[in-house]
């Protein structure tokens, strides 16, 4: 399981984070919603171990991430940032394999390749193995990320009672609506295998679609957490956004609205 107790960060005299909890258990997807600079991107990076918490702390299964040593960190948290620089010409594949270099990974040789081949294939990309990263769009570039972050905790070694965390920061930003559905739809099967599952989203409506949990943020604060239907109501989203938002309404007459099937 993993968990951050009362978990802040500080820049300066500025807080992006104010003590924020949560638990997130192996078989849920969590989403992370809340406005531009509420400090979703902040507590993904503690929740991952990028950050240390100025504050408080995240645990693993009990254990302090400061704790675990970096090559066991690997084998039991992925992550895919908001976007992902690259200059060097790695090939699709390259890149998604990079994810299993870790030293004492079991897959290794003929066992390695097939499996990236999968992931990539699941992700929509089969064909661009042999494409150059760089010559991708954004959204082909995240989804060989979260190809490479997949084949990462795919290729590390299992272990009995061990929780393993995917975390995603806004994974579906520059995906178009099929490949958005493609995403989190993997990521629940990632769940249904026994994985934990972190996604920052501002998709409202596909944090209702996908997300078994939901933690609302604003100014560095969880202003609640729950599930879709308690969570995405209109007092409480209203007053997080600073707009008047009406959930389950139907638009005006004429004007149609979209909602991806989960």
């Amino acid at each position: 399981m993993l968990e951050a107790h009362d978990v802040s960060y500080s820049v300066g005299h500025r807080r992006l984070v104010d003590g924020v909890t949560l638990r997130v258990r192996p078989g849920h997807v969590l989403t992370v919603l809340g406005p531009n600079g509420s400090g979703k991107s902040t507590l993904l990076r503690m929740l991952s171990g990028e950050r240390k918490p100025s504050a408080g702390r995240v645990t693993l299964d009990g254990a302090t991430l400061a704790e675990l040593p970096a090559a066991q960190l690997a084998a039991r948290r992925a992550v895919v940032p908001q976007s992902t620089v690259l200059s060097f010409p790695f090939t699709v594949l390259e890149c998604v394999m990079l994810g299993m270099t870790v030293p004492g990974f079991d897959l290794t040789g003929v066992r390695a390749t097939e499996t990236a081949h999968e992931v990539i294939r699941a992700v929509g990309l089969g064909g661009f193995e042999k494409r150059l990263f760089t010559q991708l769009s954004g959204g082909e570039r995240q989804r060989v990320s979260v190809a490479r972050a997949m084949c990462q905790l795919a290729a590390a070694p299992a272990r009995a009672n061990e929780t393993s965390v995917l975390l995603l920061d806004e994974p579906t930003s520059s995906l178009d609506l099929t490949h958005q559905t493609t995403v989190l739809g993997l990521m629940r099967k990632e769940a249904h295998n026994g994985r934990a599952v972190v996604v920052v989203l501002h998709d409202l409506n596909l944090a209702a679609a996908f997300a078994d949990d939901i933690v609302l943020m604003r100014a560095g604060r969880a202003v609640t957490s729950g599930s879709a239907s308690s969570v995405l109501t209109d007092d409480l989203l209203s007053k997080t956004y600073g707009c008047a938002v009406r959930t389950n309404t139907l638009p005006p007459e004429g004007r149609p609205f979209v909602i991806p099937g989960a």
